[in-house]
């Protein structure tokens, strides 16, 4: 998803980092993290694909029966027949977006790693720089839909780096090449109706549209859909262009998160935290589905990281374990849910969230006393397979450590006696070896 990108999660993901990442790089595409999008053209263009017969799931046709049929759909949703002809040049079949989109591949990393990386405090002072320098806008978005100026910045400096890195590949080659591809072909043919609504609009032309090998344009990497959506027209020039006027980022990346991800204005986001490391503590408590008011975590011994006692009211919160009980503690409320709908990846949510608490004056946050373990690859993978052994659905077996995963890591922590915080250990994997080797000895002993 894009939307921002794809995800990666507790313990995943990037290359996607290195993509977006290094010390400057921001996140990569549909995100799940992947390989560096901005690195080097995609291979020459070809009018139709290397698929003998056409793509399945358009009944065999050809890529260009399937790009007419794709331009009726879009002239049927309104789309003018001079926008679609504007466009027509440069919707033509890219094997090699195809390739990337297919080959995304997954890296493991700790959220400490990845938020020292890209919440670093250039990216913080940059933000911070920002919103000095765009003030006004900043102050009027704020007035108008609620979202902290700090909020914006964080995602602006995490999607391109403050528009440094918005990507360099024709969008609407890339839109069609993944509307033809089976993976997401619904989903893409619906973002080019948009791209074609947008030139339509007037906002952009067909050459001014490049961005990320996924399609997302613009500094703060809006799809389609979401640009036509939601982009406003904050510099008053009569266009909504987020690809070159930091006003109209500014203003449109607000009222996305006002009105796409239902910002709660006034009401805080993330706050770090420090729990006690005592045996009694109701790990299974932390989880972003369970919320408690701030005094009942304060009567479990939750307080801010220097020993200051939490405020006694009843504002909900979610406790949030991003590498389980060792590793950095977090509150996060009712707004955190606006970061997880902008992208679904644990580690990239809770840093976009990190950081604007950093550019918003908050202190970085404790690093653990001690390294925190983390399985490797292989291992990851070998636990979820015992997970699906064990009757849950944990999604793709692909040693990411998604919601899914986490859930199903916190119900065999349960079951064996665990301290139950979502995070997957060398204990719980050697137990559940364990558990499957008995399960197979007693089977084999049935059946003699």
């Amino acid at each position: 998803m894009p939307g921002i990108r794809v995800a990666i999660a507790a313990a995943a993901a990037l290359l996607a980092l290195s993509q977006r990442s290094s010390a400057q790089q921001p996140f990569p595409a549909p995100y799940r993290p992947v390989a560096p999008r901005h690195a080097a053209a995609t291979p020459k263009a070809t009018a139709a694909p290397a698929l003998r017969g056409g793509a399945a799931c358009h009944s065999g046709m050809n890529f260009d029966r399937f790009l007419a049929e794709l331009k009726q759909k879009a002239a049927a949703a309104g789309v003018s027949q001079r926008a679609i002809a504007e466009a027509s040049p440069g919707m033509v079949y890219d094997q090699g977006i195809v390739n990337r989109d297919r080959g995304q591949r997954v890296f493991g990393q700790v959220f400490t790693e990845f938020a020292g990386r890209m919440a670093a405090v250039y990216r913080m002072q940059q933000g911070q720089r920002r919103i000095r320098t765009y003030q006004a806008a900043f102050t009027r978005a704020e007035k108008e839909y609620g979202v902290p100026p700090a909020v914006i910045a964080a995602f602006w400096g995490l999607e391109s780096d403050f528009g440094a890195n918005m990507g360099n590949l024709p969008t609407l080659r890339s839109l069609v090449s993944l509307a033809y591809d089976c993976r997401r072909s619904e989903m893409f043919e619906n973002e080019t109706i948009a791209a074609l609504k947008i030139i339509d609009r007037g906002d952009l032309s067909p050459d001014e549209m490049v961005g990320s090998w996924a399609g997302e344009l613009g500094q703060t990497q809006f799809l389609p859909t979401r640009y036509f959506n939601y982009a406003v027209d904050y510099d008053g020039d009569g266009r909504r262009n987020l690809l070159s006027s930091p006003a109209d980022v500014i203003g449109s990346t607000a009222n996305y998160i006002a009105n796409g991800l239902k910002w709660r204005r006034g009401e805080p986001w993330l706050q770090e935290v420090h729990v006690p490391q005592n045996s009694g503590f109701p790990w299974d408590r932390a989880d972003l589905t369970i919320q408690l008011p701030r005094s009942k975590w304060a009567a479990f011994g939750v307080t801010y990281p220097d020993g200051k006692a939490l405020p006694n009211d009843d504002m909900p919160a979610s406790l949030l374990l991003p590498m389980g009980r060792t590793g950095p503690a977090f509150l996060a409320y009712a707004n955190f849910a606006a970061y997880t709908e902008w992208n679904n990846s644990l580690i990239y949510s809770t840093t976009a969230a990190y950081l604007a608490t950093r550019i918003a004056g908050a202190p970085p946050m404790r690093r653990p006393t001690a390294s925190v373990a983390q399985l490797p690859f292989n291992e990851l993978r070998e636990l979820q397979k015992l997970l699906v052994r064990a009757g849950f659905n944990v999604g793709k077996v692909d040693g990411v450590m998604g919601e899914q995963s986490r859930s199903a890591v916190k119900a065999m922590q349960i079951k064996f006696g665990l301290p139950a915080d979502s995070w997957p250990t060398a204990e719980l994997l050697a137990k559940m070896r364990g558990s499957t080797a008995a399960s197979g000895a007693a089977a084999a002993a049935a059946l003699r």
